[in-house]
């Protein structure tokens, strides 16, 4: 099946007329490429006068940074006190001397953010590397009403209660709260050579759940080792609870397509791999002409945008609270689809991955973290094995 390969040549194959520009041009300015992203998964209770420190790790890396924060799910105007990054020196919240840098937003060092919406950082300077760790510090000094955040970060983030003034400082001393859940920040990207972005699109599969927390082992991270020598950073676009169909934890997949997806800078690929929540949901959804007519959308909306799409099938969980036979036969039905439908530009074949030979509706026991659904780190890497594969054989 060629049309299911290679989809990185595609693509570069058609980067080829930028990347060789004659000699006497101008030098361009490098361009912005996603580096991490989260996606919103809902509101939770404000923290007015903390300073979140929130740590993220950065797939690729370039000569300068900017951020992305939220507001997308909120319902009053959002005061952002300051907002600073700098490099993390492991563990803890502490930075590494010199490298703190305060963000400002039309070279103001504050700024409003209304309801339903986001906004983007000016440029920082501050080199990064790939697979560094980075510190996104948000102080809010009142209350903002219901803040837009990532529940399930899987990373342990700092907070400062007393936050005035903590947001600028180095030693991460005033930081002794901890969260599991990132606030407000979605997004850093850099300014560098990069090609581009994939972004992993999905439910809690994606997002990580069963890996373990804190080691960066979710499948986009693996897929963003493997992919780091192709220039292409994998931004992680995975809500857990979220659904394909209707709106679950967080918007549904197709209503929030473009703001965590097709909107980002440079993205060259899509990896689809939702549809189990909506299988299991109340109500569920049984009928696959559903799937098939909700991923057909998908890939007309990314196609518009030049934006390639890979399907990956859906996972078994036999022995999950969740699962039936008749929901078994579902799963089978939309994987034939992904597989056969032709809609899709390459197919990652993740069930036939994970799968016990032995008892196909289930995962293998190697993969399962214990639930019979999520895959553990060892189940990740496989995961991100068979889409590295798909993009790039």
């Amino acid at each position: 099946m060629r049309t299911v390969v290679r989809v990185l040549a595609v693509v570069l194959a058609a980067l080829v007329p930028g990347l060789t520009a004659p000699a006497v041009a101008e030098p361009a300015a490098l361009p912005w490429t996603g580096a991490w992203e989260t996606a919103p998964s809902g509101t939770t209770a404000p923290l007015p006068g903390a300073a979140v420190r929130n740590v993220v790790h950065l797939g690729i890396g370039g000569t300068a940074v900017r951020v992305r924060l939220s507001n997308r799910l909120g319902t009053e105007p959002l005061r952002l006190g300051a907002v600073t990054v700098a490099l993390r020196r492991a563990p803890g919240p502490a930075a590494v001397p010199g490298t703190l840098r305060t963000a400002t937003f039309h070279g103001a060092p504050r700024t409003t953010v209304p309801p339903g919406a986001d906004t983007v950082s000016d440029p920082v300077p501050l080199p990064v590397r790939a697979g560094a760790d980075l510190l996104v510090t948000v102080y809010t000094p009142d209350d903002s009403g219901p803040a837009t955040y990532h529940r399930t970060a899987l990373q342990t983030s700092y907070l400062a209660r007393t936050g005035a003034g903590r947001a600028a400082d180095e030693d991460g001393a005033a930081y002794t709260a901890t969260t599991s859940h990132w606030y407000y920040v979605t997004g850093v990207d850099v300014r560098g050579t990069a090609l581009g972005s994939v972004v992993a699109f999905g439910d809690s599969l994606t997002d990580g759940t069963g890996s373990t927390p804190g080691t960066n082992r979710r499948w986009p991270d693996r897929l963003a080792r493997r992919l780091g020598g192709h220039r292409f950073g994998v931004l992680n676009a995975g809500v857990a609870g979220n659904r394909l169909l209707r709106d679950g934890t967080g918007p549904s997949a197709l209503a929030r397509l473009d703001a965590d997806a097709l909107d980002l800078p440079r993205v060259r690929v899509l990896v689809v791999l939702e549809g189990v929540n909506d299988i299991n949901g109340a109500p569920e959804a049984g009928d696959p002409a559903a799937y098939a007519a909700a991923y057909r959308t998908l890939v007309a909306r990314a196609h518009a945008r030049g934006i390639r799409v890979v399907g990956v099938t859906l996972t078994p969980y036999r022995g999950h609270p969740a699962w039936s036979a008749a929901r078994e036969a579902v799963r089978r039905r939309v994987n034939a689809f992904i597989r056969g439908g032709g809609v899709f530009d390459a197919v990652a074949d993740a069930d036939a991955a994970v799968r016990d030979p032995a008892v196909p509706a289930r995962l293998l026991p190697a993969y399962d973290p214990g639930d019979h659904l999520h895959f553990n780190d060892a189940g990740m890497s496989v995961v991100a094995d068979t889409v590295h594969r798909a993009l790039t054989h």
